[in-house]
């Protein structure tokens, strides 16, 4: 009625309740609640009897086309026959239960989304409208949302960074075909257990690069980003092209590091299509910009910076890329998986006449060139002047590259000396071709994504989501440096409010003792004597400088450059240190070469 269409479906799901079972009468306490996740189905006590329900991998929808507006709390038939081999687990587990008979079945509706979590917060294309739905957990999880969801209304922001339950994490490509897979997915494999890293099939491909099905001969593996696939890593010849899941070290182990040291050593080539894009033009362009960002924005064609976007509490909303093409033209780079996340700020602060603010992340694809080798690359499909010279580090130019067209901004996401080439969606492959030849010859190839996090945690680059958050203060993430108090921009007074506060938390890095294992993020940072202090934001094995490397968060004052600490990975405490300075390149000196 609202005209939003939400990512949501819902399943029969049934349990049952047995009539009073003598062993557990004659306890005289309660037995624990059980989750077992092998045999498919759950079990805890009710009254004196059990209650026995299962996630069935013979799932059945209901109401695809919508819940009947006259629905109320209705029950659906009995259906045991579809969780049969679920409850003989089940009694196969607590043999009394088979003696016991059903007092009560329960088969009711439950609704999931794509990713069975909430569906929270503002949607982003209507004005005051709050969503908070797709709640399977209600009962343990309905409090929680309720507090968050007053903040929210009420505040202008939730004191939690709520992005992994924010509506907007969903697109306009999350549609119903795609919904129904993935729902099919998360039901039938609720009890599954799930590894680091994992990626899910179903519904996939649902959004696609013209490079897409080149980068599958080559022998991509992707992963999903916003509905977007993109390459992971590269499987060589011979090699399998699907990766283990695991909480240890997987097969895709190798061929990340190969892609890793090969752009340190030569160059590589990685898609960063999915980076949001956004066009900015008209005489209130740069306006526009300064009264969104806390940074003051280029004044002059060519020149790019990088700010701030801040929340309502003062925190970090967002980070982004902000080059000035012409006198009244910029092009903002941001993070791809929050593009819907980001509109609710831009939205926020109304555009001046005569100037327009839109998307360009569909119609645009990208490469990141880099490495000490990528000028040399570069150079052999290019007649502009790529030296540092005349093209030095975060300057930007629109030049011709293998014949096509491309903004090229001198940045890297790599910590490297490096190039970003932002062309039209349809000259994509002309331009990955060119690339992957020239770079060829020059020991260069493709890169996926997985290198791409390997790097920027080797060079120390937070990333949004993990190491930025509106929870955390610019402070604390030292991004304070980027913030310009002497102009206006969203949330000014927000910021000044916490700008002058000690630092809470302080991002460090350590370099830590795992063999097998590398943090993903969320492990806990213990002091020597196990007084727990911080936990990871990032994780990953740093090919390069041979060290796996963590990102995180300690409060602040309780450890420092040298320090030494434990960090529990697979709840198993590894030594570590915290280092003083990234361990790659830490002045700077090859991105800037």
């Amino acid at each position: 009625m609202a005209g939003l269409q939400l990512p949501l479906i819902p399943t029969e799901h049934q349990y049952f309740v047995t009539e009073t079972i003598p062993e557990i009468a004659a306890m005289g306490r309660r037995l624990p609640s059980v989750a077992d996740r092998d045999g498919e189905y759950y079990l805890r006590q009710e009254g004196l009897g059990l209650l026995i329900g299962a996630y069935e991998r013979n799932m059945k929808f209901w109401a695809e086309e919508g819940t009947p507006l006259d629905f109320g709390h209705e029950l659906f038939p009995d259906d045991l026959d579809r969780i049969e081999e679920n409850m003989m687990r089940a009694v196969q587990r607590v043999p009394a239960a088979a003696t016991a008979g059903v007092k009560k079945v329960i088969n009711g509706p439950m609704i999931w989304s794509p990713d069975s979590a909430v569906l929270f917060g503002p949607a982003p294309e209507l004005s005051n409208y709050f969503c908070c739905n797709g709640i399977i957990p209600g009962f343990s999880q309905s409090g929680g949302m309720g507090k968050l969801a007053a903040e929210w209304m009420i505040e202008g922001e939730p004191t939690l960074d709520m992005f992994g339950w924010d509506m907007a994490r969903f697109g306009h490509w999350a549609g119903k075909a795609f919904t129904k897979a993935r729902v099919q997915d998360q039901y039938s494999h609720r009890f599954k257990i799930h590894f680091p890293n994992e990626e899910r099939a179903a519904g996939r491909p649902v959004r696609t690069r013209p490079v897409y099905e080149m980068q599958k001969e080559m022998g991509a593996v992707f992963g999903l980003n916003f509905g977007w696939e993109h390459p992971l890593w590269f499987a060589a010849e011979g090699e399998p092209r699907e990766e283990t899941v695991g909480f240890t070290r997987q097969n895709w182990w190798g061929p990340v590091g190969r892609e890793a040291r090969m752009l340190r050593e030569h160059a590589g080539i990685i898609d960063i299509s999915n980076f949001a894009k956004y066009e900015v033009k008209g005489a209130g362009a740069e306006t526009w910009l300064n009264a969104i960002f806390a940074n003051r924005m280029p004044t002059k064609a060519g020149n790019s910076c990088l700010t701030p976007l801040i929340g309502k509490r003062g925190g970090i909303a967002g980070d982004f890329t902000v080059t000035r093409l012409a006198d009244d033209e910029f092009m903002v780079i941001g993070s791809g998986m929050a593009e819907r996340f980001h509109q609710r700020f831009f939205k926020s602060v109304p555009l001046p006449e005569g100037t327009t603010f839109r998307s360009r992340t569909e119609d645009l694809g990208g490469f990141n060139v880099a490495g000490p080798k990528s000028r040399e690359l570069l150079q052999r499909l290019t007649n502009d002047d790529l030296s540092n010279e005349a093209f030095p580090f975060m300057r930007s130019r629109q030049i011709t590259v293998a014949g096509v067209d491309v903004v090229a901004l001198r940045v890297s996401f790599t910590g490297d000396l490096g190039w970003e080439l932002h062309c039209k969606a349809t000259d994509q492959v002309e331009l990955y071709r060119a690339l992957l030849k020239a770079g060829a010859e020059v020991g260069a190839g493709p890169v996926g994504s997985r290198a791409l996090m390997s790097l920027r945690v080797e060079k120390g680059y937070g990333s949004w989501s993990r190491e930025y958050s509106p929870e955390y203060w610019p402070q604390e993430v030292k991004l304070d440096r980027l913030i310009k108090t002497d102009k206006d921009f969203l949330n000014r007074e927000a910021y000044l409010a916490v700008a002058g506060k000690p630092a809470r938390d302080e991002l460090i890095m350590l370099s830590v003792s795992a063999k097998d294992a590398d943090a993903t993020g969320g492990e806990p940072i213990f002091l020597p004597d196990g007084t727990p202090i911080g936990q990871v934001s990032s994780g990953a094995y740093g090919y390069f400088v041979e060290q796996s490397l963590a990102m995180g968060y300690v409060k602040a004052g309780t450890a420092k450059a040298g320090d030494k600490v434990t960090v529990a990975i697979l709840g198993r405490p590894h030594d570590a240190v915290l280092l003083a300075h990234p361990p790659f390149d830490p002045e700077g000196k090859r991105l800037r070469s």
